[in-house]
């Protein structure tokens, strides 16, 4: 065993150890535990494994030309590879869901539609097929991004889009955990944003004590505060078209992490979300048309 370490290299055997225990972390553990590991995975070590991958094979390249044992540098590049791999899953050269499950994931909440009108599921579910930029991440496992007809239309005018200017209503009975209004609407198509969330509320749900996040609304549209007392049906603010957005789109998502005390948006662990009082599946999935029931 000791020769074989030797061989291998230590520093070689510590990285993959450490490698394990994140694909540990990630499949067996979960929880915050598997959302960090997820994202070192994911957006960490790939960089980490290219520096170190180019940097043993100019070694690689020294060593053919001296004639010398190039062993050693090929188990330090296999461990590169092994560092670099995740980015394919970065880059969705291979489409990987973060492996959590409706079973596994709990508190899953079933809330009200957050819209009052025929609206069209522009992300959601469970399958990357249907939820792209979503559940490839463990914050955003089961995320919603929301739009209505006309939509996907190239136009650079928010106006023009269906959801734009849309009434937002708690889907839940909670305490407004935080606000922002203050980020202005980007045109559409445009990279020309400052936050990742852009304007938004979020929910303490009062029956999980989990977090509700709608995001990317329209700027000076908020109408509730910290600390307010909010039940389904109250008017929130208005869909807009703030932070990293393509068009104007309501997010929607549920985690166990309060959003304001985490590190990153992605550092958190996200939790099945299901919908009430519509047409079709409760957990509805991209293309699908919603008619919100009226009361």
């Amino acid at each position: 065993m000791k020769a074989a370490i030797q061989k291998i290299g230590y520093i070689n055997c510590v990285v993959i150890g450490f490698l394990l225990l994140l694909w540990i972390g990630v499949f067996l553990i979960g929880g915050i535990v598997g959302a960090y590991s997820w994202t070192l995975l994911k957006l960490v070590l790939p960089f980490i494994g290219a520096i170190g991958l180019l940097i043993n094979v100019v070694f690689f390249i020294i060593l053919l030309s001296r004639k010398r044992k190039k062993t050693k540098v090929v188990f330090n590049a296999m461990v590169n590879l092994l560092m670099f791999f995740p980015i394919l899953m970065t880059m969705n050269i291979i489409p990987f869901a973060y492996p959590n499950t409706v079973e596994h994931a709990q508190p899953a909440v079933t809330v009200n539609f957050p819209l009052r009108e025929q609206t069209v599921i522009g992300w959601g579910g469970q399958q990357v097929k249907d939820n792209l930029p979503h559940a490839i991440w463990s914050s955003e496992r089961w995320a919603y991004d929301l739009v209505m007809e006309p939509f996907n239309m190239n136009s650079d005018n928010n106006e023009d889009y269906g959801i734009w200017n849309k009434e937002v209503h708690s889907p839940v009975s909670g305490v407004v955990s935080a606000t922002y209004e203050g980020e202005a609407d980007i045109t559409p198509g445009s990279e020309d944003f400052h936050s990742l969330e852009g304007n938004y509320v979020y929910i303490e749900i009062e029956e999980t004590g989990t977090y509700l996040l709608l995001n990317h609304l329209k700027k000076d549209s908020v109408v509730v505060k910290v600390g307010e007392k909010v039940k389904p049906g109250d008017l929130l603010g208005r869909v807009g078209n703030s932070g990293s957005s393509s068009e104007p789109h309501l997010h929607i998502h549920h985690q166990r992490q309060n959003p304001t005390k985490t590190i990153h948006p992605v550092l958190a662990e996200g939790l099945p979300l299901f919908f009430e009082g519509i047409s079709g599946s409760s957990m509805p999935v991209k293309g699908d048309s919603i008619a919100p029931e009226t009361k």
